[in-house]
């Protein structure tokens, strides 16, 4: 082998080193924005989920109110 193909070998070989030593590091940089996210997507399951739960006493307090003004008006008619 010629001193000159040793020479882009090499080239080549630690061309090859840096592309995987950059794809490492943007391995890391996806794995840590993915745990971001995934703690993003928790908090907004959570969120929700409050929310729901919200929403369903809402509902619930809104209906007994609505009973609560059907009787007094009922009252109300027998009176007069």
């Amino acid at each position: 082998m010629s001193l000159e193909m040793l020479e882009k070998l090499e080239a080549k070989v630690q061309m090859a080193v840096d592309t995987i030593s950059l794809l490492q590091m943007e391995i890391e940089e996806l794995k840590e924005k993915n745990d971001s996210l995934a703690g993003e997507a928790q908090a907004l399951r959570s969120g929700r989920e409050e929310l729901e739960q919200e929403n369903n006493k809402l509902r619930n307090d809104h209906q007994a109110w609505q009973e609560r003004v059907r009787a007094l008006l009922g009252k109300m008619e027998h009176v007069e």
